[in-house]
């Protein structure tokens, strides 16, 4: 897997060497844009992946409250509860891990520019005399994120904005999936930091992208819960659907019969009174 996957690292290297340049020479913007516009045209070319992204988010919340109660059953037998929701996965095609498919296949990419940046001087002689800073926070997109006081900075906007992406990437998720979520960017954080700062500002321009589409998901993706079944008690009577005989229409009722005789209500005569007249 590994042998199969140096050719490609290598080929997104010298991808992601034209396209910095083209963003630094053509555009004239600084090396720290550059890897923005590179970040942007990323997730730009993802958007097809994004909008199964969408469907699959849609899926997952329409029946998130199926998939409850079939956690609920099983939650002593986990082996059953994995069977049973692989199943109703395949029943209402539903495809969990296509919330996750974009950031796998920006890995490559992730990777490539680490080797991009990490040879950052052989690829690009004429950037040793030129600015590799961003925002006058980070002064030196080349060099380790906490070798200066604005890495730090950087590093917990890597930490929030991950969070907030994991959890607009994972909407149904429980209490125990949201918490390892938080936790897994504090763990990643202490990787990330020996990482060069320009690839830390991939990461959390993707993270901010993430969030954007978040919100954006959220309003055109109508949480409609799917259709509970119906539940019929023994007393209640089955609905007319108008395919009996008589023809009549349910919304129509028969008329009532006319009462008989013996039905008919007795009338009470009140006796007057007379009225005496006085003297």
């Amino acid at each position: 897997m590994m042998l199969f996957a140096i050719p490609i690292i290598s080929q997104l290297e010298t991808v992601m060497k034209h396209v910095l340049n083209f963003f630094h020479a053509n555009l004239h913007l600084p090396w720290a844009w550059a890897i923005v516009a590179t970040t942007v045209v990323v997730r730009m070319l993802l958007v097809p992946l994004t909008i199964k992204q969408i469907h699959s988010m849609q899926n997952l919340q329409r029946y998130a409250p199926q998939m409850k109660e079939i956690q609920k059953k099983y939650k002593h037998d986990k082996q059953k509860q994995n069977e049973e929701l692989m199943k109703f996965y395949r029943e209402n095609s539903i495809n969990p891990a296509a919330s996750c498919l974009p950031m796998l296949l920006q890995l490559p990419v992730f990777i490539a520019l680490y080797y991009t940046l990490k040879n950052f001087n052989e690829n690009f002689p004429e950037a040793a005399h030129q600015n590799l800073s961003w925002l006058h926070i980070v002064p030196n997109i080349t060099a380790h994120t906490t070798s200066f006081w604005g890495g730090y900075v950087l590093l917990v906007v890597y930490v929030v904005s991950q969070m907030a992406s994991t959890l607009f990437m994972a909407p149904t998720a429980d209490k125990t999936q949201r918490t390892l979520f938080m936790i897994m960017p504090l763990v990643f954080v202490f990787v990330i930091a020996r990482f060069p700062a320009g690839l830390v500002l991939y990461w959390v321009t993707t993270n901010l992208w993430t969030v954007g589409q978040g919100l954006i998901t959220r309003r055109l993706v109508a949480r409609t819960p799917a259709p509970a079944p119906e539940r019929r008690s023994s007393r209640t009577p089955p609905k007319d659907d108008g395919s009996s005989g008589n023809g009549a229409s349910p919304e129509t009722p028969a008329p009532k019969p006319a009462p008989t005789a013996s039905q008919q209500p007795r009338q009470v005569r009140r006796k007057k009174k007379k009225r005496t007249s006085r003297r």
